[in-house]
């Protein structure tokens, strides 16, 4: 992690529609941004609750994460460039150093002491399963709910980090209908699922410190339809869920022969009804396999959800359990709501 300190204190931007009390709770949690792979030296904007962030990587190799906007005039550092372990800003040249502390004003090269007042807001780095991940008030790593991908950088399962998806939904709309079973038949009949294969048996949830668990086992194959032969006709599939609130969750999935499938739902909430998915995925089967079918895969399941959780009313998530109606395979939907409203998200939960 790039332990930076907060140099400058900020609050939630004017622009913001979410809740204030509910931006205040959700900014002390951890959330990824980016993938690793797509950070260079060239900075990029990234946007976490609303706030716009400068992500660029200096030539010592760190990964660096400030707000964007330069405290002299305003203007984007995304638009900038960096030079050695400095982002440039481009409207009057002024340099920032990896603490964020301007370090030459070009105008006046012979200032012996430059404020404080030109230093930069700087969030911390932390690199995991692929995936950038930040806070924008939280600095201790130690203490973020962070999911646990535990086979990410285990030698006998591949590790796949298929491109992001951008939803103009809510996370938490999003995260719900990750962990859904009651859908597979509907939304996933073209994929991998049955429109036949309705019933959803009921599942097993508890709740764990880090959020809640759910295993549900079905005769629910979760090979694409052009490879369903593989499955054995009497095979049950269990399919392990562990959610990480507030927009975090893992599926495991326990193919014939041993083979494990892990993936993992991370939502950033970008702002209100926008949230960038990231998807790290890990299989100790067909390590070889062709990648671009994974991807293709992948994006067809996440392109059938994103159509249902763009399209749903109301656009944020009810933490209000009586607003919507519920039936027994929604006690996973219920538990996730009923902890996000423990946390003192408000009812009319927006995000």
């Amino acid at each position: 992690m790039n332990a930076i300190p907060v140099l400058n204190l900020f609050s939630q931007p004017e622009c913001s529609q979410f809740d204030p009390t509910d931006w205040n709770i959700l900014a002390h949690h951890w959330y990824p941004v980016a993938r690793i792979q797509d950070v260079s030296s060239t900075p990029q904007q990234v946007t976490l609750l609303d706030v716009k962030m400068a992500l660029y990587k200096t030539q010592s190799g760190r990964i660096h994460l400030v707000r964007d906007i330069c405290p002299h005039r305003g203007v984007p550092l995304s638009k900038g460039w960096v030079e050695g372990d400095q982002i440039i800003c481009p409207y009057h040249g002024l340099h920032y150093n990896e603490q964020g502390k301007c370090t030459k004003i070009p105008a006046q090269p012979d200032l012996s002491k430059i404020s404080d007042r030109f230093s930069l807001t700087c969030f911390p780095v932390v690199e995991k399963y692929g995936l950038i991940w930040t806070s924008l008030f939280n600095r201790d790593e130690h203490s973020a709910n962070f999911p646990i991908l535990d086979t990410w950088e285990n030698d006998l399962h591949q590790a796949i980090l298929p491109p992001y998806v951008d939803i103009a939904g809510s996370s938490g709309r999003q995260l719900e209908g990750f962990i859904d079973v009651a859908h597979f038949a509907w939304v996933h009949h073209q994929a991998f699922a049955n429109r036949e294969n309705q019933v959803v048996s009921k599942y097993h949830t508890e709740r764990t410190d880090y959020g809640f668990k759910s295993i549900y086992i079905s005769d629910v194959s979760n090979y694409p339809h052009g490879l369903q032969h593989l499955a054995p006709d009497d095979f049950l599939w269990t399919r392990e869920f562990d959610i990480y609130p507030p927009f975090s969750a893992t599926l495991t999935v326990y193919f014939p022969n041993n083979g494990i499938l892990k993936i993992l739902n991370a939502c950033c909430p970008v702002s209100y009804n926008k949230t960038r998915l990231f998807v790290p995925l890990t299989r100790n089967f067909d390590t070889t396999g062709d990648l671009q079918a994974v991807y293709d895969f992948n994006a067809q399941i996440f392109a059938e959800d994103q159509d249902m959780v763009e399209s749903q009313k109301p656009e944020e998530l009810p933490l209000d359990i009586s607003m919507e109606a519920h039936f027994e395979a929604d006690r996973s939907s219920t538990m996730y709501r009923r902890i996000l409203a423990e946390w003192g998200l408000s009812k009319r939960y927006i995000v």
